[in-house]
């Protein structure tokens, strides 16, 4: 049933690009830190190339994967088919942040659609590619996307978004700073 794959090939890239969520899970090396798993939308996911992915992070309760990422690098996006024909894909890789203020930030960002909100870019080398059957999978109709985050961001301003960063965003929940602990 699992088929594992030396990149992403076209076939899969045309499976991502029609997936309207995605789910990133990171961890931390503590075995007793806590392994974060994060639904995304927006259509914030973007593939570089065969071998690496990358998608605009927006401001969050936490910043869990960013501090994850920091200390070790290990991320795994997961995609999973709703509709027919059934299908589970995992990307397996390496991943590290890029931040507004970084010099690869504006080579990224426009690839990315204009929303606010935003928080840094995620970037991940990805080793292994494997899909699965997701024959398990109930079917899902999707209606669109939930305009509730960009409603907030829009309404905090950026200012307010920077302020709710360096309250919420620096240090995750197993203590560990984030990239923008660098900034604070």
């Amino acid at each position: 049933m699992a088929k594992v794959f030396d990149c992403i090939t076209e076939e899969l890239q045309n499976f991502i690009a029609s997936q309207h969520i995605f789910f990133v899970g990171s961890a931390p090396l503590s075995a007793t830190g806590h392994i974060n798993l994060s639904p995304k939308g927006l259509e914030s996911f973007r593939i570089l190339s065969p071998y690496q992915v990358a998608y605009l992070d927006l401001t969050g309760s936490g910043n869990e994967t960013s501090a994850h990422l920091q200390e070790n690098g290990r991320i795994t996006f997961m995609f999973c088919a709703f509709e027919e024909p059934p299908c589970i894909l995992r990307l397996y890789g390496q991943g590290y942040t890029i931040l507004p203020n970084s010099p690869h930030w504006n080579t990224l960002y426009p690839l990315f659609p204009q929303i606010q909100g935003i928080r840094q870019i995620v970037v991940a080398d990805i080793e292994r590619v494997q899909t699965s059957c997701g024959f398990g999978v109930p079917l899902y109709e999707y209606q669109g996307q939930r305009q509730n985050l960009i409603n907030w961001a829009s309404k905090k301003g950026e200012q307010g978004i920077q302020e709710y960063q360096q309250q919420k965003n620096i240090i995750s929940i197993d203590g560990l700073s984030t990239p923008l602990s660098k900034f604070s």
